[in-house]
């Protein structure tokens, strides 16, 4: 294999993994911005709890595993990325330990104060990721101010542009409008009949945003479609079908399929991402010479051999583990006094 076809394999493969964490930890982290507004009662509470408990540590792991194939196969931008967005990161970083200790221990004190401020703690700190993970994807689109060493000349707050707190933004409605569906996926009654209320709202904001958002992104970044084959210009289109189908299936109550075309709607739009980003890892926005590409950016062509037979061995593992788990802790969820 050329180190050529090794370098497009794995941006693909890190496009799948960053893909189905934005699926899997996507759907959790919506529950957790729903959670003080769409719950009422306690039991409500540890209903949600209980809805997400069995996967969200699982589903963070796609994040881990996307960091550290981008570690292995793409040094300069792993480098380059992790020292310019450092602050952003050990924010999100830190939300995701709060979020762990937030499920554990709510429920060890029998005191509502205790409890209620666990509560906030989930929700803040399942806020801070789905916004800021957003952020971070807007920075890639737009890019960012770079020199011929490959390293960040900006700060926190030129992150913190107009066009990257919009794609923020949206992203938040996408994982919120998933949460909503796996909620009203995974129980019944009045919190399920809320669940709907919001998937559908969140879903509108989700609609207007991510076309908001391409509206901007043609004047902003109009180079990252520049040039592109035909072929890529079906992803929107597609994206767009599963955005309908999404709505259509929660009119009809149809949750389960309601779910499955809502997490086809973000694998939609991250294809669209990697499509319109190719070649590009981290475009530079001051001078594009400077940007970091696949090709100016990789590891050598044994290291991304040596990673590729591992991933072919290691990935259908982690598949096949992660479906067992989904399958096991199928249906609705019932809440029991040993729960959270």
């Amino acid at each position: 294999m050329s180190h050529e076809f090794l370098q497009n394999v794995w941006y693909l493969l890190i496009g799948v993994l960053l893909t189905g964490y934005a699926i899997l930890d996507g759907f959790d982290l919506g529950v957790g911005v729903l959670y003080p507004f769409i719950a009422k009662t306690d039991k409500e509470r540890r209903t949600l709890l209980n809805a997400i408990g069995p996967f969200w540590d699982g589903n963070e792991v796609w994040l881990l595993t996307g960091g550290g194939a981008l570690f292995a196969a793409f040094p300069h931008v792993y480098a380059t990325v992790f020292s310019g967005f450092y602050l952003a990161l050990m924010l999100v970083l830190f939300a995701l330990i709060v979020r762990a200790v937030s499920f554990e221990f709510r429920s060890k004190v029998e005191s509502e104060r205790w409890r209620n401020a666990w509560d906030w703690a989930f929700f803040v700190t399942s806020l801070l990721p789905a916004l800021l993970t957003g952020v971070a994807v807007g920075n890639v689109i737009r890019g960012v101010p770079l020199d011929a060493q490959m390293e960040f000349t900006g700060n926190f707050f030129t992150l913190l542009n107009p066009f990257s707190l919009l794609v923020g933004l949206t992203g938040l409605a996408m994982f919120v409008t998933h949460g909503a569906v796996y909620v009203l996926l995974k129980t019944n009654g009045q919190l399920a009949e809320r669940a709907r209320r919001l998937a559908v709202k969140w879903w509108t904001t989700w609609v207007v945003l991510a076309v908001l958002t391409s509206i901007v992104a043609a004047f902003d970044a109009p180079a990252r479609f520049a040039g592109k084959s035909p072929v890529v210009w079906l992803l929107p289109l597609l994206t767009l079908v599963f955005l309908a189908l999404t709505r259509v299936n929660l009119n009809q109550d149809k949750h389960g399929p309601a779910f499955l075309f809502s997490a086809l709607s973000i694998a939609g739009m991250m294809a669209v991402f990697g499509a319109g980003n190719y070649p590009y890892l981290l475009p530079a926005r001051n001078v594009p010479e400077y940007g970091l590409t696949i090709f100016n950016a990789s590891a050598s062509q044994n290291t991304l051999t040596a990673m590729l037979v591992i991933a072919l061995i290691g990935v259908p593992i982690v598949l096949v583990y992660t479906a067992y788990i989904y399958h096991v802790f199928r249906g609705k969820v019932q809440v029991e006094e040993g729960g959270y």
